[in-house]
């Protein structure tokens, strides 16, 4: 799977007095929550620990906690990229690599270590404990202030913000200033070391981030050269093995139709007729291929059209689900175009299906997706230089991501996902 990232924003780009106002009140709010929430955490970990072996009821708690943490870590990475206006990526949960309860299963434990979800609960599990600080410097700040007014008050002493012996009444103005003083700079300070803390452990560095752009960016030149190779190597054979001995034929046979025009003009006539009838299977396989390299109705009339199309033209019945408000970017429809196509093909031609579903919808965040589901026999594998391994490389070159489910027996299933933006 493909995940992009967007390259963090400076933080500094907003007003600092603002932003340590507001990254007080976010300390505030997480110092008063943060101790329950990381220790409900930690007992609902203990109760399904101890509680494995009690027919199962520990592993449902557990599996329970890996959700918690995962909203949990959610909530953090969009509480600081909203806090410091930084371009980060929502964490997101880890996707199925396969069907059914193994693919579950897996998912779930590849979410158990993922480090970035690891790396946002620390950076609450920190925000808790300097959000706990600051509530008490908050709470010294309200005492500085009453300590600062004592001489209005008839009492010889007072108690200090954090108990101790009385303070006499004498000392209360300087002490209480101050105490006010000390009090703002350090939850400002508590406010500073914050935002150093969360953009260093949530918001990945831009060395690291510009490391993984260039490495998507090379994967994705690299699909983008294989699938033009496969598409190349696939129009060279239509050709080749259509085409060419087809009008080749043509040629043979209008020049035997003019050796008899004279002698025999009824064979000739029939040797036209033939070779008119083979132009004609010429020029439709030409606009078949044509239509293969680019299908000008999906510019026209948009992928809903294109695919209906492309149903109505399948060797084997195929139902249609397609639902999309709005279009998506020409690479990113005719990636899943091509995509439907080849799938559709290889049905009819090798799985031995009698009936095929596809299903398309534009899911939220702009991104495409789609599945093709047969009744073939499976066994379908991605073979270098294939339809498959072209489908693959048109995916990953417009930035998405292509499964293959296709176990011996059937049936056979493929989904992609494509950004619209690709």
């Amino acid at each position: 799977m493909t995940t992009q990232t967007a390259t963090p924003a400076p933080a500094t780009a907003v007003k600092p007095p603002l932003r340590i106002f507001l990254t007080i009140l976010h300390l505030a709010g997480v110092g008063a929550l943060g101790g329950a929430i990381l220790g409900m955490l930690g007992g609902l970990l203990g109760t399904g620990l101890g509680l494995i072996l009690a027919a199962g009821i520990g592993l449902v708690l557990l599996v329970g906690l890996v959700y918690a943490l995962y909203g949990l870590g959610w909530f953090e990475v969009a509480r600081v990229g909203a806090l410091y206006r930084t371009s980060i990526a929502p964490l997101r949960a880890q996707p199925r690599d396969r069907p059914g309860f193994v693919g579950w299963l897996r998912s779930l434990g590849r979410q158990a270590i993922d480090g970035r979800m690891w790396r946002a609960i620390a950076n609450f599990a920190i925000a808790a404990v300097l959000g706990a600080i600051v509530l008490r410097l908050f709470w010294g700040f309200v005492w500085s202030i009453i300590i600062a007014f004592a001489p209005l008050t008839a009492a010889d002493a007072v108690i200090g913000p954090f108990g101790g012996t009385g303070i006499p009444v004498s000392w209360a103005p300087l002490v209480g200033i101050l105490g006010i003083a000390a009090c703002v700079v350090g939850t400002i300070g508590l406010a500073l070391l914050h935002r150093t803390i969360a953009l260093a452990i949530v918001v990945r560095p831009k060395e690291t981030e510009l490391t993984e752009r260039v490495r998507t960016s090379t994967a994705q030149r690299e699909g983008a050269v294989r699938a033009a190779d496969v598409e190349r190597t696939r129009i060279e054979r239509d050709l080749h093995d259509g085409v060419q001995p087809r009008l080749v034929s043509v040629g043979m046979t209008l020049g035997l139709a003019q050796q008899k025009i004279d002698n025999d003009p009824e064979a000739a006539k029939e040797l036209i007729n033939e070779a008119h009838t083979s132009t004609k299977a010429a020029i439709t396989e030409l606009r078949q291929l044509a239509r293969g390299i680019h299908a000008s109705v999906l510019d026209d009339r948009g992928l809903d059209a294109a695919l209906s199309a492309l149903a109505g033209r399948s060797h084997i019945p195929v139902h249609l689900d397609v639902r999309m408000d709005g279009r998506c970017s020409r690479e990113a429809e005719a990636a899943v175009y091509f995509s439907i196509a080849e799938s559709l093909t290889n049905a009819a031609k090798h799985s031995r299906a009698s009936e095929a579903r596809v299903i398309v919808r534009l899911r939220e965040g702009k991104t495409l997706w789609a599945r093709v589901e047969d009744n073939g026999i499976g066994g379908a594998q991605v073979q270098p230089g294939g339809g498959l391994d072209g489908i693959a490389n048109r995916i990953l070159a417009a930035g998405g991501t292509f499964r293959l489910d296709s176990p011996q027996g059937g049936p056979t299933s493929l989904e992609v996902n494509v950004p619209c933006a690709s």
